[in-house]
């Protein structure tokens, strides 16, 4: 089965960090992604830029607003997604318990994509 985690991070917090430690994490962080790719469960891997370089879509009465950044009350933005293959979601989640990130604060929630027919 296949799920999409989503990584998020407090921007701020890993900006904060000195610059060696955040070099060592993301060396970590690719030394698991090919870990992942080794073992066959790792389908694809993006990084997001920036939440500064982003913008929101809403609808509001049949016009579409644009915002800068996403508007969330939380301090954690989406930084990155992986998607993975894994038997059931207590294996992905063993597997995801792995990601380094969350050592600076971050999280990952995992969703299953639908694989039913008709849903791709």
């Amino acid at each position: 089965m296949k799920y999409l985690c989503l990584g998020y991070h407090d921007e701020q917090a890993v900006a904060a960090l000195p610059a060696t430690e955040r070099e060592a994490l993301k060396r970590e962080c690719i030394a698991f992604e090919q870990l992942l790719r080794r073992g066959g469960q790792l389908i694809d891997v993006r990084s997001l830029q920036s939440v500064r370089n982003a913008v929101v879509l809403r609808s509001d009465a049949g016009k579409v607003a644009v915002t800068d950044g996403p508007f969330a009350e939380t301090k954690e933005q989406l930084g990155g997604i992986m998607l993975i293959e894994a038997a059931d979601l207590n294996h992905a989640i063993q597997l995801m318990s792995q990601v380094p990130f969350t050592r600076a604060g971050g999280c990952v929630e995992i969703r299953p994509l639908d694989e039913r027919p008709g849903c791709e």
